[in-house]
């Protein structure tokens, strides 16, 4: 009898534990490459709290876009932007729409003092580069332009091929890092990240936010995704006291 009951229990076991992994779900989320940080340390409790698995894939925002209109199989999509979400709910290609993070615009160089001399380098323009991400694609490229236009000096400087384009934001930042530029507009996230490699290396001036056109990045559910409710439920954690706690340590506020 006791034999019988424990075989009846390893089976009520082993039908519990499959039951199990085959509700788990794994979803597979476009990210613009700003948000990167946050958003894996953010899966991370997500996972914790719903069993369920998301897997990433990062980029500028103009180039996840053109991905999702050729067919790629994201579930959902976080956008650096607000405009790139929107245009793909008019298309007919997402739903679900919700802001959820505002990022600020840091301009940063391992060399230079922009702390507190930030305007009066980039006037002078003694430096060889200055770094930005390609406007194009990546909203903090366009508000770089912006605050540049605003100092008077984009035309010039840009003339002077005294500009390096990254593809990314990752990619300016890292033009930066390697010296390749002597000093660039990168997100505040970048450095405010605990693992950043600019930790306690060179210094940073944050943009005034009158200067550029908010950064409210929003994301979105791509239509036709067959993991719409994980993707939905993942989309909404952002909302939650850990995500938030986690989007705000790393620079960003939450948008109203």
């Amino acid at each position: 009898m006791n034999k019988i009951l424990s075989l009846t229990l390893g089976t009520a076991l082993a039908f519990t534990a499959a039951v199990g992994s085959a509700q788990a779900d794994t979803i597979t989320v476009a990210v613009a490459a700003n948000f990167t940080k946050a958003i894996e340390q953010i899966g991370q409790e997500w996972t914790k709290e719903t069993g369920n698995q998301v897997r990433f894939s990062f980029g500028p925002t103009g180039g996840l876009y053109a991905q999702i209109n050729n067919g790629a199989p994201f579930d959902a999509f976080f956008s650096a932007d607000t405009k790139t979400p929107q245009k793909l709910m008019e298309e007919g290609k997402a739903s679900d729409y919700m802001e959820y993070a505002q990022g600020k615009l840091a301009l940063y160089s391992t060399t230079l003092p922009v702390a507190k001399e930030a305007e009066q380098i980039i006037q002078a323009a003694s430096y060889n580069h200055l770094a930005i991400a390609n406007p194009k694609g990546a909203p903090y490229g366009s508000a770089a332009v912006e605050v540049l236009k605003k100092m008077g000096v984009y035309d010039k400087i840009n003339k002077d091929k005294k500009i390096v384009q990254g593809e990314s934001i990752t990619a300016t930042f890292q033009f930066v890092m390697t010296g390749n530029a002597q000093l660039g507009f990168v997100a505040l996230s970048q450095i405010k990240d605990p693992e950043s490699p600019a930790k306690g290396k060179g210094e940073f001036w944050l943009v005034p936010q009158a200067d550029y056109t908010p950064i409210n990045q929003a994301a979105v559910l791509i239509n036709g995704t067959k993991h719409a409710d994980s993707a939905k439920s993942f989309i909404n954690y952002m909302r939650s006291p850990a995500a938030v706690k986690i989007i705000e340590s790393y620079g960003y506020e939450i948008p109203k």
